[in-house]
Parts: structure tokens; sequence; C-alpha cells
């Protein structure tokens, strides 16, 4: 009997923690964010504690290292991307991972309190979308396709394409100020094919791959452990007493991640050579792309030069 009270405390406590965390990590009407002079404010929606950290983590560091400002926000918990932890617990656990990452990559990183698999394509959602996006000021908006696998993925980008116009109407959320300018929309990438990927984007990494896989590492629920799918490879289990197999684990997840951004600057080989220029961009190895979102500006019309070396100043020719 002592040990289920003591169980049902530590649960409470948890809700408790999650509840006010959480709700305290989210962008709302009385989160206030100061644009520094001469400097870009970039906000990346992710499904998932882990989502933005892997699309745009190469991105981010670049902006950072150049004074920008970017916020990483999570649109659910995440509770069920384990095979073994669920619930509150592992709700903590994946918000603790990514403050993590955020320390590594110099970004801030939020936390929905939408459970994970739970996001919807609904009202509520979308002007929270609204809220976030005017009270982070932002410049630049990021997050998935609408088409994906997974229905957190989706919605996700659903709900940032349902903003984009709608983020610069007064009467939409007259509780949070308006934007001076309509930001620019972007899709990170994935590789579906209905329809096909367009590179309209893409970012060199080889300066801060390394740190954006210690970022990712720290993820360890997901990167270390096997996430929600850890069930399939036996050695999952056996790493929980074998530090040895852990760490080999650990170095494995790490080479995959490397190969998968080294594949993305092969997608966007003919992207790089354009914007970087034929002698640098060639032998680029590591590259995050994306793709501009059609709605939020204009019908056809594409990024600009000017715009361009405006939200991605990084991106230069030698």
């Amino acid at each position: 009997m002592r040990n289920l009270m003591q169980r049902f405390l530590t649960a409470l406590c948890l809700l408790s923690f999650l509840h006010g965390g959480f709700l305290a990590a989210q962008l709302n009407s009385r989160d206030t964010f100061e644009r520094k002079e001469g400097k870009l404010r970039v906000i990346s929606f992710g499904a998932h504690p882990d989502d933005a950290e892997i699309r745009t983590g190469g991105a981010a560091l670049l902006w950072g290292e150049l004074g920008h400002e970017v916020a990483f926000v999570s649109t659910t918990t995440g509770e069920g991307g384990h095979w073994q932890e669920m619930g509150t617990l592992l709700a903590k656990r994946r918000y603790d991972e990514v403050q993590k990452a955020a320390e590594i990559l110099g970004v801030k990183s939020f936390v929905w309190g939408v459970r994970g698999g739970e996001i919807e394509a609904n009202l509520e959602n979308r002007y929270r979308f609204v809220r976030a996006i005017r009270q982070w000021k932002a410049d630049l908006v990021i997050a998935h396709r609408p088409n994906d696998y997974h229905p957190d993925h989706r919605y996700t980008g659903v709900l940032m394409q349902d903003s984009a116009f709608i983020v610069n109407v007064p009467n939409v959320c007259p509780d949070t100020e308006l934007l001076e300018k309509i930001p620019v929309f972007l899709f990170s990438y994935d590789e579906f094919q209905n329809p096909p990927f367009r590179v309209d984007i893409a970012v060199a990494l080889d300066d801060v791959i390394e740190k954006k896989l210690d970022a990712l590492m720290v993820i360890e629920s997901q990167f270390v452990e096997g996430g929600a799918l850890g069930y399939m490879d036996p050695r999952y289990a056996k790493a929980k007493t074998d530090q040895k197999l852990r760490e080999e684990l650990r170095a494995e997840s790490r080479e995959m991640y490397r190969k998968r951004f080294a594949k993305w600057a092969d997608v966007s080989r003919e992207k790089l050579i354009e914007l970087y220029g034929q002698e640098i961009g060639s032998k680029i190895k590591y590259a995050e792309p994306f793709e501009l979102c059609p709605y939020g500006r204009p019908e056809g019309e594409k990024l600009s030069a000017k715009e361009i070396e405006f939200l991605f100043p990084f991106i230069t020719k030698k």
C-alpha cells in the first residue's frame, strides 16, 4: 500500500510539474520577446521533441553564430515515442532532452502540452500557431510538409500552412500584436514522393555538422534507445545493463545521421551549386534542404536573391 501511495504521489507531482512547465514553455499572448536591431528571428515547428533538431538544427547553429535568434517548438510532448517508457515520465524526459540539445544549438526550445499522436488541425491550434509566430516576431517560419507518414507531422504542416495568410489579419487573435511584415514560410525536408520535395533553399552544414550531431545524441530516448520502435532490435533491451553496447548504439546512430545529412546534400547538389557557386557547392558534404510554402505570398512568387541574402546571410559565394 505504501509503495502504491508513493507511486501515486510521484505521478501527481509529475503532472503538476508538466502542467506548469509545459504551459510556461509555450509561446502565448503573455510572452514578450524583444527584437535585436539588425537580427533575424526564426521559428521552427516540429511535431515531436526531436523533429526541429533533426531538420533545422544545422541552420540554427549558423544563424546563432551571427547573433540571430531561433526558437524550436515541439507541437506535442512525444509521450508515445519510446518502446518501454510512456506517459508523463517520458514527456518530462523528452522535454529535458531537447533543453539539453537547445543549449548546444543555441536556440530556445518550447514544448506544447499536447499529447503525442493527438495534435489536430483545428481552430484552437491554428490560433496557437498564429500567436506563437507573432509573439516570436518571426521573419522566417519552418515546419513539416503536410504530406507525411505521421499524423502529428502532417497536422503540424497543415497548421503552419493555414497560419501563413491569417497571421497578418488584424481581427484574428487580436490579443497579439501584428507583425511588421508577413514572414517567409518554409517546409523542412522529407523524402515523400506525392508530391516530390522541391529544393528551393539548401544550407551547407560542413562547418557545424559535428555540433549538430552532438545535439542529436543528447536526445537519448530517440537516438540511443531506439525510440518508439526499439523493441524491434533486441540490442536495445540488452543495452540497459551493458554500457559498452549502449555506446556502440550511440556511435551507430551518430553515423546513421551523418549519412542522412550527406544524402540531403546530394539531393540538394544542384541548388547548393547555384547558391554557393560551382567550386564550393560541388564539394559540400552535408546540407539541410527547404521548400518554399506557396501560401503567405503572391502565388508562384519565388524567393528573391534579396530575400535569400536577408534570411540566409551565411550563404555566400567565394
